[in-house]
């Protein structure tokens, strides 16, 4: 199969060129050459971009990403550090269920106002306490509730 260029790379991986670029630049990705001023890379791409997609959903940086590629490319991931990254997901889970029932709860709950309702206090004590992490915060540091 013939090279594909960054147009058709971007297109059939979903991302702008620009994000491809990035991540040559960050060493994760490697064009085979140009034609004109077009990058070129090899189909094989589509596939590292895949594994780098599902690393970034998975949370890993893509400092941790590029540790999981081995000097010939391919990927070595250790399997305590996709262990570590499951768990870690667990408790994410956790605490957005935590945060979606309080959130359901309150928009049908009896009181005057959100800040009324026990619920909604008491999520946002466990927000201002850090037992409950919601997006956008700092590192989670446990749950108050299960």
């Amino acid at each position: 199969m013939p090279d594909l260029d960054i147009a058709e790379v971007a297109r059939r991986a979903g991302v702008p060129a620009s994000t491809l670029r990035y991540y040559e630049e960050k060493g994760l990705i490697a064009p085979t050459g140009r034609r004109g001023l077009r990058r070129q890379y090899d189909p094989a791409v589509l596939e590292r971009l895949a594994l780098i997609a599902i690393g970034r959903s998975a949370g890993f940086s893509l400092d941790e990403i590029a540790r999981m590629f081995a000097p010939d490319g391919r990927p070595r991931i250790e399997p305590r550090t996709l262990l570590d990254k499951a768990d870690e997901l667990d408790r994410t889970i956790r605490e957005l269920e935590v945060l979606r029932d309080s959130l359901r709860h309150t928009a049908a709950c009896p009181a005057p106002s959100h800040m009324e309702c026990p619920t909604f206090r008491r999520m946002l004590e466990d927000v201002v306490s850090g037992a409950l992490a919601v997006p956008g915060t700092r590192a989670r540091r446990g749950l108050s509730r299960s």
